[in-house]
């Protein structure tokens, strides 16, 4: 039953949040990236509703810090099981990790992610080959691994991101919308890689549907974050109100 047939609701902060299927319950879901902006709020969302999910799986090299895990209650820890894995292992050992902690999920939600290796921005153009070294690889292993591991979820999401629509290597039409033409013949992009082999996994392994989300920018509070949208911003808004400068567009017209 789809989550339109029950309210939305309310939980702390959070508004407008659906309601699903109350006879749906002790799903298990893995998080890959999960301690990032996005994989933790989203372990968050799904400890909010602890019927439904019954055992989040929390994939990264390093564990759920004491200050990020100070956010929930012990009930809400008591359901989280930390992996250690390194994504750039082969399918073969992070299927063994993965076996060797019982990992068994319904749903797989993909935020794992790694800067360029030259320390440039992620966002110049001219780190979108060495994105594609960096991330792409990782992905593939993931998912060799899952079959080795006998994992058989449901449905994978994939989070990438505002460069599928091209806007940071020139001016694209608005509104942007999930289904605008990628540009992949104007430049190189390791969502487009990822795509198509999540798309060639759920072909050759029909029991799991796929979602790709593409946010064009991430918010939220986390411990360690390179890439929060809304951290030079904050830093710029602390500069005007020390100067008391109203806030103002920083960039030309064009631009905005």
């Amino acid at each position: 039953m789809s989550s339109s047939s029950h309210p939305l609701r309310q939980s702390g902060i959070f508004r407008n949040l659906p309601t699903f299927d109350p006879s749906i319950k002790g799903l298990k879901a893995i998080v890959c990236g999960a301690t990032g902006i996005s994989g933790f709020h989203t372990i968050r969302a799904l400890l909010d509703t602890p019927d439904r999910w019954s055992t989040i799986y929390a994939l990264s090299r390093s564990p759920l810090s004491d200050d990020i895990l100070a956010f929930l209650t012990e009930q809400q820890r008591s359901r989280i099981q930390h992996v250690s894995i390194d994504l750039s292992s082969s399918g073969d050992e992070i299927a063994s990790s993965l076996r060797d902690a019982g990992v068994t999920a319904d749903y797989v939600f993909y935020y794992a992610y790694l800067s360029p290796k030259s320390g440039k921005s992620a966002m110049d153009p001219s780190s979108a080959e060495d994105l594609v070294e960096t991330n792409v690889p990782p992905f593939r292993n993931f998912l060799q691994a899952m079959p080795l591991a006998n994992i058989k979820p449901k449905r994978v999401l994939l989070q990438t991101g505002g460069k599928n629509y091209g806007c940071h290597i020139g001016r694209t039409r608005t509104s942007l919308v999930e289904s605008d033409p990628q540009p992949n013949h104007l430049s190189a992009n390791f969502y487009y890689h990822q795509e198509d082999l999540l798309e060639k996994y759920c072909h050759e392994h029909p029991e799991t549907g796929w979602n790709i989300v593409m946010p064009a920018a991430v918010i939220g509070a986390i411990q360690y974050a390179s890439m929060n949208a809304f951290l030079s911003f904050g830093i710029y808004a602390a500069v005007q109100r020390h100067n008391k400068e109203p806030l103002l567009f920083g960039g030309d017209f064009t631009s905005w």
